[in-house]
This record gives structure tokens, C-alpha cells and sequence, in this order.
């Protein structure tokens, strides 16, 4: 079967392939951050960082989810201000120094990223294209398993001959690209304030690589 998407299906997958590959550049070698950079840094920093970034996102989850589906162009701005305002988060990294300046960025990052994710999947799974439900699914998983992987090892490398701060900008930078594919689609997206949801079936998604962030 060919792999013929939709334009709104190839720019999404396409943003999250850059936005979450940026944040893949530190996902691995967080906890390295946390332990050598922060005042008072320890294991428990660590947990705690990682427990409020996915509680506080698990929390929003829902509700913001029930605000995208009343129409696309809220689901839209969701999807595009979260990815923004995440995208901003590891500029503050470079500035925080305590584990409380982590604390508050990471519930700030699991609220953004709830509202990116509610929007997403709304959209996503509303232009699906019938009969290629799961391959379409499954591309943008490879996208955003294949893409962190590789930025892994690129961050790891990067920290080791230069530093977090540069790392961290490069981060931004990557995550403001993936923003901006999404403006090609915004005319597209907004001209209808709702489509049709598609059946129960594909209308839920693990988030499965994007928890890692």
C-alpha cells in the first residue's frame, strides 16, 4: 500500500519528528543536568523533576482534550501554543539554579505539553485517512521514536564537547522550527471549525515516546 498522506497528516508528523527530536537532544542526559548543575541536586531531585513533569500532565490531560473537541480551531491553538511555550522551556534551564526554578518549569512544561498533545491528537486523528488508521498512526510513532533516538546520542556528544546551555538553546531552537511547520496548515485547518470525529477505534493514542520529555 502506498504511503500517500494527506498534507495535514505529512505536517504533523513532520513537526512532531523536529519538536520532540529537539527535545530528545536532553531527554537522556537530564538527569546528568540535575546531579552537576543544580544546587542541592540529587536523586531525588531527579525523581521528583520527572513525577510533577507527568502528574501535572496526566492532570491537564483531559481537560484540555475536552476543549479541543468542541472545533479545530481550538484544538489548533492548543496544538500550536503548547508546542510554542514548550519550546521555550529549556531557556529557562540555563537560569535555574535551585531544584525549586526545576520544579516550577516542569509543571509549566507538563501543562504545555498537554495542551500540544490534547490539540495534536484532535486534529490527527479527525483527517485520518480511512483504511491507513494504524499505518498513519504508526509512521508518526516511528517519527518520534527514531528521530529522539538519534538526538540522544547527538546530545550526549554535544554536552560532552561543549555544554548544557548550548544544548539546551539548540533544544529551543529545534522546537521553534517544529512550531512553525504548523503554520503552513493553519488556513487548511481553520477553514472548517469541525470535522467528524472518526470511530472510536483510533481515537486512542499512548503517547507512548512523547512521556519521556
Amino acid at each position: 500500500m502506498k504511503l500517500n498522506l494527506n498534507k495535514i497528516e505529512k505536517y504533523l508528523i513532520l513537526s512532531d519528528l523536529v519538536f520532540y527530536s529537539g527535545w530528545g537532544l536532553i531527554s537522556p542526559i537530564f538527569a546528568i543536568f540535575l546531579l552537576n548543575q543544580i544546587q542541592g541536586g540529587n536523586v531525588l531531585v531527579v525523581g521528583l523533576a520527572a513525577g510533577i513533569n507527568l502528574i501535572v500532565r496526566s492532570l491537564f490531560r483531559v481537560p484540555f482534550g475536552i476543549y479541543a473537541d468542541k472545533n479545530q480551531r481550538r484544538a489548533y491553538h492548543l496544538m500550536l501554543f503548547g508546542l510554542l511555550f514548550s519550546a521555550l522551556i529549556p531557556i529557562g534551564y540555563i537560569f535555574a539554579r535551585t531544584p525549586v526554578h526545576i520544579y516550577v518549569l516542569q509543571a509549566l512544561l507538563g501543562t504545555f505539553l498537554a495542551m500540544s498533545t490534547a490539540g495534536w491528537v484532535c486534529i490527527f486523528s479527525r483527517h485520518l485517512d480511512k483504511r491507513k488508521e494504524s499505518t498513519e498512526w504508526g509512521i508518526d510513532a516511528v517519527a518520534v521514536g527514531i528521530g529522539p533516538g538519534i538526538a540522544g546520542i547527538l546530545g550526549g556528544i554535544a554536552v560532552t564537547f561543549f555544554s548544557f546551555n548550548l544544548v539546551f538553546i539548540a533544544v529551543a531552537i529545534i522546537g521553534l522550527i517544529g512550531v512553525m511547520i504548523l503554520l503552513f496548515i493553519r488556513k487548511k485547518i481553520l477553514r472548517r471549525k469541525h470535522v467528524p470525529a472518526p470511530s472510536s477505534a483510533f481515537r486512542h493514542y499512548t503517547n507512548h515516546t512523547k512521556k519521556n520529555i
